[in-house]
C-alpha cells in the first residue's frame, strides 16, 4: 500500500557511506522533531535525475530552508558507493542528504518501488517527492511513468 498524507514515515534502517566507512542510518534519525523534504530518483547517474531533479534541489535548497526544510534528503534504490560517487559529482556543498537504499527496503515499505527490469534496471524507486514534519507526511507527489513535473525542487517549494 502506498504511502498517504498523514501517514507515519516508516521505521527503517539503511546503509549510508561515510567519511568514518559504512554506517547504519535510521529513518527515525532523519525525521524524527525535523521537516524534511524527501525527493526519490529512478537511478543515480541517469538522465533526467542528474541534469535536472538533483540540480534543482541543489539550487533550490537555501529557498527550501526559508521555507521552514530542515533537511533535503535524494533518495535512491543505488548502493551507498554510487549514491556517494553522484553526491561528490553534483553536490559539493553537502546540501543534499544521499540516501541510498540498496536493497529497497525504505522505498518498498513507502509502496512506492517500481520494476525497472524492462531497462535492465530491475527494482527501483518510483520517482516522488515527499515533505514530512516530524516524521507525519504533510505533501506527497508522485510522477506519471516518464514525467518529471509534480516532484521538482519547484513544486515541492509551491507546496510548502
Amino acid at each position: 500500500m502506498t504511502i498517504q498524507v498523514g501517514d507515519r514515515i516508516p521505521s527503517v534502517t539503511l546503509k549510508h557511506l561515510t567519511d568514518n566507512g559504512m554506517q547504519d542510518i535510521t529513518t527515525d534519525s532523519i525525521f524524527q522533531g525535523k521537516t524534511v523534504a524527501l525527493f526519490s530518483v529512478p537511478g543515480a547517474f541517469t538522465p533526467t535525475c542528474s541534469a535536472k531533479h538533483l540540480p534543482g534541489f541543489v539550487q533550490q535548497a537555501e529557498a527550501l530552508k526559508a521555507k521552514g526544510v530542515d533537511t533535503i534528503v535524494c533518495l535512491a534504490v543505488n548502493d551507498p558507493f554510487v549514491m556517494r560517487a553522484w553526491g561528490e559529482k553534483n553536490n559539493p556543498d553537502g546540501k543534499v542528504m544521499m540516501l541510498p537504499d540498496g536493497n529497497a527496503t525504505f522505498t518498498g515499505a513507502l509502496g512506492l518501488t517500481m520494476d525497472g527490469s524492462g531497462y535492465g534496471l530491475g527494482t527501483r524507486g518510483q520517482r516522488f517527492a515527499l515533505v514530512a514534519k516530524d516524521g507525519t507526511v504533510t505533501h506527497l507527489a508522485v510522477e506519471k511513468p516518464g514525467q518529471f513535473e509534480v516532484s521538482s525542487a519547484e513544486a515541492v517549494l509551491g507546496a510548502l
